[in-house]
């Protein structure tokens, strides 16, 4: 009962939330044609009306639909029309006459998912997903083909950025219906969907949020030379899967939280222009609301300036990992005796292999998951205590969702080719113009110097681009890691503070 769909799940407009593979067409266009069923509703309120998305919203608009099409426009079901030919109403986008969509290529996940439909199970305990047996195709089509295709949905929805975006739109999964057959669970949207939202003013952190949270930074005036790598999007969007994250604005004020097994807390101050002890004192008042008593309530990742302000208003303030900050220079060029060691290696790793850079793209995304897993296993063969153990386990989440969508995120990657595979990858964005932080860095170490190798190249790389500083981010309290980070001499250790909640 939605849009003509054809089964598509790769979203081509411009505003559109982005998915990795579009999925082939499952239902062949002469039956969609033919059929009296899509985009035909029998009540001008009827439930399964498509739901828009704010992007999606836009799109449409851009693409001809009337904005008043939609009664809200961050994100709701669209008001259908009497039908010219008939009785019933239609969608707006539906030309009866033709039986095409006007917005096809620009038409919501809702209808791209059709026949197949996102739904809660009749104990509204468990989304899944189902094909509806009011399609005519779905009475001819061979089962297995639609366990095939659903399996192939299911695999979209899983990714990072459809998450995500379902998350946030939880509207998107319809009430159970008879004549919808669930052919799979859904357990990764259920776990997701069914944390309860305790404040609607909450969103969703997704990669569209990009642009704003790049606003709330400039308005805060934060970003300078000693900033901590936490105070750029794509820090704080690679671990979404693994840690919720979500987002609220008051008084031109941008609020960051997270929500941990044990309650929320915020990875980032409040970002705005208003004083930060009013604003957190805010945002303290609301982690007490939600939280109660549960000490988890904090807020990370404070710069030393605003730790001094704040402790100066009655806060409570205990150090974390400071960055480590590099003069670029010096790392692109590595000369002198206190470089001697990595030069060493890197002379090694040239003399030894071939070594080919490239930028990263999608053809590079299965050789860097193999290697993450061989490097994986190489760590664990190491020195590495359970703390690295429990690290590297969650790392995965966040490298298996750059690789796959680095651009939506905003980073940049490089690859190194060697022995015709790919033996080492690292990703990377700027803080400031002056400043290139190293978000994630692996390199098969089987290979003597290739480590060394790429740090350098990155640093050259960084510098070509005008980069004053490196962001080596901190070294979460492994001895290995502090040790290697050290080595190369940072200019300094940015102090990094976590603020408590004073009135607990």
């Amino acid at each position: 009962m939605m849009a003509i769909s054809m089964g598509f799940l790769s979203m081509e407009s411009e505003q559109s939330e982005i998915v990795p593979k579009p999925l082939p067409q499952v239902v062949p266009s002469s039956v969609c044609f033919q059929c009296d069923v899509c985009c035909r509703f029998p009540e001008a309120d009827s439930f399964l009306r498509p739901y828009f998305t704010e992007q999606e919203i836009q799109a449409a608009v851009a693409h001809g639909l009337p904005v008043g099409s939609f009664p809200d426009r961050s994100g709701s079901q669209i008001d259908l029309v009497e039908n010219p030919l008939g009785e019933g109403y239609l969608c707006p986008a539906f030309d009866a006459v033709s039986g095409r969509c006007g917005i096809y290529e620009a038409r919501p996940l809702d209808c791209r998912l059709y026949p197949l439909a996102l739904m809660w199970n009749a104990a509204h305990e468990e989304v899944v997903l189902g094909w509806d047996t009011k399609c005519p195709f779905m009475h001819e089509a061979v089962p297995a083909e639609i366990i095939s295709h659903a399996d192939r949905v299911a695999d979209q929805l899983m990714t990072g950025t459809m998450t995500e975006m379902i998350v946030a739109n939880p509207r998107l999964i319809g009430r159970f219906q008879d004549d919808v057959v669930i052919v799979k669970p859904l357990p990764h949207l259920t776990a997701r969907l069914s944390r309860v939202r305790i404040d609607t003013r909450l969103h969703a952190l997704i990669a569209e949020d990009a642009p704003r949270f790049t606003r709330a930074l400039e308005r805060a005036e934060v970003l300078g030379p000693d900033a901590l790598a936490a105070y750029a999007f794509p820090y704080h969007a690679i671990w979404t899967q693994l840690l919720p994250h979500w987002w609220m604005e008051s008084g031109e004020t941008f609020f960051l939280f997270a929500r941990s097994p044990d309650g929320w807390f915020m990875p980032l101050p409040p970002l705005g222009p208003r004083p930060i002890d009013e604003t957190v004192r805010e945002a303290f008042a609301w982690m007490r609301r939600w939280n109660g008593p549960s000490p988890v309530s904090r807020i990370e990742n404070v710069m030393e300036p605003q730790r001094r302000l704040l402790e100066r208003r009655g806060f409570s303030c205990r150090r974390k990992d400071g960055d480590y900050l590099y003069r670029a220079g010096a790392l692109a060029a590595l000369t002198g005796d206190r470089y001697k060691a990595q030069r060493a290696l890197c002379n090694r790793a040239e003399r030894e292999q071939v070594l080919v850079t490239e930028p990263y793209c999608a053809r590079h995304q299965a050789g860097c998951l193999a290697l993450y897993e061989r490097w994986a296993v190489q760590k664990q063969a190491g020195a590495l205590d359970a703390m690295g153990a429990f690290l590297l386990e969650d790392a995965k989440v966040a490298h298996t969702r750059v690789l796959a969508e680095h651009e939506q995120i905003g980073l940049a990657g490089t690859v190194v080719i060697a022995q015709e595979r790919v033996m080492a990858y690292t990703f990377g964005y700027w803080l400031t113009p002056q400043t290139w932080c190293v978000l994630l860095e692996v390199a098969d170490r089987s290979m003597p110097g290739l480590a060394q190798w790429l740090f350098r190249e990155t640093s050259r790389s960084a510098v070509g681009g005008g980069a004053m500083s490196i962001n080596a981010m901190d070294d979460a309290g492994l001895p290995h890691l502090r040790e290697a980070k050290r080595a190369y001499r940072p200019q300094t250790v940015l102090d990094s503070w976590i603020i408590m909640d004073c009135e607990r």
